[in-house]
């Protein structure tokens, strides 16, 4: 089916997963996370066909390779205190070089950028989901400290 095992596969539906999960992390409301939650799993959902040649994503987020049942994900173990001094999203920036070393062996340099992209665009999707404030209704989709998880993923990223 793939050229990935199923512990590369693993890491290459991890590092999405966990950069949208970080961004949510690092700005929770109650309410905002379920809708961040929301906008992060349409991304992944949409994936494969928002890129219907990339072999990377295809590879990890086709609806067969879903329903494969190689993919297993643990629920990350994230505490207060690893959000407040920013060792998850250090483990995140792990977890996507992880990924992309595993991609770059194996796929284009335009599929891996492609791909690269997509991890971004999933932080992104959860930062624009909801608004700062109670219930995440405020006018600022984005605070301060989302928009500086992304500046380090779009660093990691090399975008």
């Amino acid at each position: 089916m793939s050229d990935y095992t199923p512990e590369e596969l693993q890491a290459l539906v991890k590092a999405p997963m966990i950069t949208g999960l970080s961004v949510a992390m690092v700005d929770m409301g109650l309410v905002s996370t379920a809708i961040e939650a929301a906008a992060m799993s349409k991304q992944i959902a949409g994936a494969a066909q928002k890129y219907p040649a990339n072999p990377i994503i295809q590879a990890a987020f086709s609806e067969e390779a879903l329903k494969s049942g190689q993919i297993k994900l643990d629920k990350p173990d994230i505490k207060p205190e690893d959000v407040k001094s920013g060792a998850m999203l250090d483990s995140a920036i792990a977890d996507i070089s992880a990924a992309l070393t595993v991609v770059e062996s194996k796929a284009s340099p335009e599929a891996v950028a492609e791909y690269k992209q997509f991890i971004y665009d999933c932080g992104v999707a959860v930062a624009e989901a909801a608004g700062e404030g109670l219930f995440g209704t405020g006018s600022n989709k984005v605070s301060a400290a989302e928009a500086a998880a992304l500046a380090k993923f779009k660093v990691a990223l090399g975008l």
